[in-house]
């Protein structure tokens, strides 16, 4: 069931519950999909939020709600193109229960409405895997467009893979 008559927010993290999906994330292989990297320290969660709230500078976190439930996080972290041109990479994890829902897309181009309100970039770009289908159909519904294939950029499973690489700039129009 696709959700575009629920309401979807972004918020900052608040609470326990969501430091424990974060820890889960952590923890639980199979929760993150292809981009499970091995076990994280689940510690690290609480030393940063009472650093900054996942709000830092240069990097940072929002909780994805829709219909009231916590859904997931998406995520930014800032760039540099040739020590000048600042720019977002983003990134999302929404638990498996709330997936090929349409939330994704849609929190994706809120959080680059809100890059683009809040910071003078030009460019936010995201990057997914080369079999992860739903996510480029997700990329491409949240403004983003297709620049290429980075060839063996991340190890995964014991072999190097390939990545896809989407941009949004701040001329393109927002689909919301």
């Amino acid at each position: 069931m696709v959700v575009s008559e629920i309401a979807i927010r972004l918020r900052p993290v608040s609470d326990e519950e969501d430091l424990d999906m974060f820890r889960r994330f952590c923890l639980e292989p199979g929760l993150i999909g292809l981009d499970w990297r091995g076990f994280l320290d689940a510690q690290g969660v609480a030393k940063r939020y009472a650093e900054d709230g996942f709000l830092g500078e240069r990097d940072g976190r929002l909780i994805v709600e829709a219909a009231g439930k916590r859904t997931g996080f998406v995520s930014f972290t800032e760039g540099l193109y040739a020590g000048r041109a600042p720019y977002w990479e983003i990134g999302i994890a929404l638990l498996p229960d709330f997936r090929g829902r349409g939330i994704g897309w849609r929190a994706q181009a809120m959080l680059c409405d809100y890059l683009f309100a809040h910071s003078p970039v030009q460019r936010i770009q995201a990057g997914t895997h080369e079999e992860n289908l739903p996510e480029r159909h997700s990329l491409v519904k949240a403004g983003f467009q297709l620049e290429g294939v980075v060839r063996a950029c991340e190890f995964r499973d014991g072999a190097w893979r390939n990545g896809y690489l989407y941009s949004r700039l701040r001329s393109d129009r927002s689909p919301l």
